[in-house]
């Protein structure tokens, strides 16, 4: 996988399933995990069947719901505290990754269905 992609999963890992836990007193961020959660069981279910595929896109489908739920209430939210700034990145980095994904599935479906990256080789 190239760098910069390396580095965009880090950031949303970093984003959305390791920072949550700095703010579980706040409901946003159980929404977070649970949508990471059912994002992993739908990307793996789908790795399994099909590969490393544009259509892992699919994975992040939970985020169309949760993402302007969460754009909404982040609205609502008082500045300048460091969980606005964190939701406010989480939902830039979403946001960003859903357009990426949309456009990865509908390459698929007219016919980009070659791996994107290549499973025969280790990054160790």
């Amino acid at each position: 996988m190239p760098v910069f992609w390396q580095v965009w999963v880090m950031l949303l890992v970093l984003g959305n399933m390791m920072l949550p836990f700095f703010f579980l007193e706040n409901p946003e961020s159980w929404v977070i995990l649970a949508g990471i959660l059912v994002s992993m069981f739908v990307m793996m279910t789908l790795f399994s069947t099909f590969g490393f595929v544009r259509l892992l896109g699919l994975g992040h489908s939970p985020w169309l719901i949760t993402v302007p739920w969460l754009w909404y209430q982040w609205s609502r939210m008082d500045t300048g505290n460091p969980f606005y700034h964190w939701l406010l990145a989480v939902l830039v980095l979403n946001s960003i990754s859903l357009v990426i994904d949309a456009v990865d599935v509908v390459r698929y479906c007219k016919g980009e269905r070659q791996p994107t990256v290549s499973t025969g080789h280790h990054c160790f």
